[in-house]
């Protein structure tokens, strides 16, 4: 996470955004499926997910959003705005795998008086592309 945000002068179209990876240990996907009120069983009981036909328990849709939104604003800075977010899920991503992410910034424009970037995200897990979105983010200062 940066201390500081990026001024939109210095972000360019283009512009990489370093990889991250985040441990889906089965403690985390089953508190954030339930912080996010998701009680589908495939989220927090191996038993039951497994009967179903999955491997193990896996993350939820909710979670995936909020680590794409997080890798983005961890990079972006503290006064960074989200203005929207788009994910579309792949493969699964079960427990005791690994979510690597990485991203880049796709375009800049000038809209409601503020500069905002869509910034790719892209999610892989063992299995392949977990996630693949765009976050819309507003960053101050700086409409060069």
């Amino acid at each position: 996470m940066t201390a500081r945000t990026r001024s939109s002068a210095e972000v360019r179209a283009g512009t990489a955004l370093p990889e991250e990876s985040v441990e889906m240990t089965p403690t985390f996907i089953v508190s954030t499926a339930l912080a996010t009120r998701d009680f589908q069983d495939v989220h927090h009981d191996r038993d039951l997910a497994r009967a179903k036909g999955s491997r193990d328990i896996f993350v939820n849709i909710l979670t995936s959003t909020g680590i794409a939104q997080r890798y983005v604003t961890d990079w972006a800075g503290p006064e960074a705005l989200v203005r929207g977010v788009k994910v579309r899920l792949g493969v699964p991503c079960y427990a005791h795998d690994v979510l690597r992410l990485s991203g880049q910034v796709l375009s800049r424009r000038v809209e409601g008086g503020e500069t905002r970037f869509e910034v790719e995200v892209l999610g892989r897990c063992g299995l392949g592309q977990h996630l693949r979105g765009t976050v819309l983010l507003a960053l101050p200062g700086g409409a060069a």
